[in-house]
């Protein structure tokens, strides 16, 4: 398997990331040109119309959890430790992401955004402990 494999699904998390500003873009847009905003409403986020500011925070959610994603790619790049298994649970991470930003971003039922959460984050953790594994050589 070629290591350079696991930029994949990175650049499938950036992509999203940029969707998600394009999201709020045109939801701020639209709240200013409707007059459900003023442009300075978006000086400070609590001032910032419901439409527009659960992008806001789907935004900010994308360099949370994500962050320890992106590690553990260039951790798994660098110790060449991208198998199938590890590169299985990557995109497996990057479809809850999106599932998550979906959700969120659609009707935000707190319910299934958590299930989302939660299981990319449990994905994330097993692919951190074979990561542990891998470096004391036992898998």
């Amino acid at each position: 398997m070629r290591q350079t494999a696991i930029f994949w699904p990175m650049l499938a998390h950036v992509l999203l990331v940029y969707v998600v500003y394009l999201v709020m873009f045109k939801r701020r847009y639209l709240a200013v040109k409707s007059g459900e905003a003023r442009i300075g409403q978006y000086k400070v986020r609590s001032t910032e119309p419901a439409s527009s500011i659960t992008v806001a925070n789907n935004l900010i959610n994308q360099f949370e959890l994500p962050v320890l994603f992106h590690v553990l790619c260039l951790a798994l790049f660098v110790t060449n430790g991208v198998n199938y298994l590890t590169l299985t649970l990557m995109w497996l991470f990057i479809v809850t992401r999106y599932v998550h930003a979906w959700v969120h971003l659609d009707r935000n039922h707190v319910l299934h955004r958590s299930r989302a959460f939660f299981l990319g984050a449990g994905i994330l953790l097993i692919a951190w402990i074979w990561f542990a594994l891998h470096l004391l050589e036992v898998v």
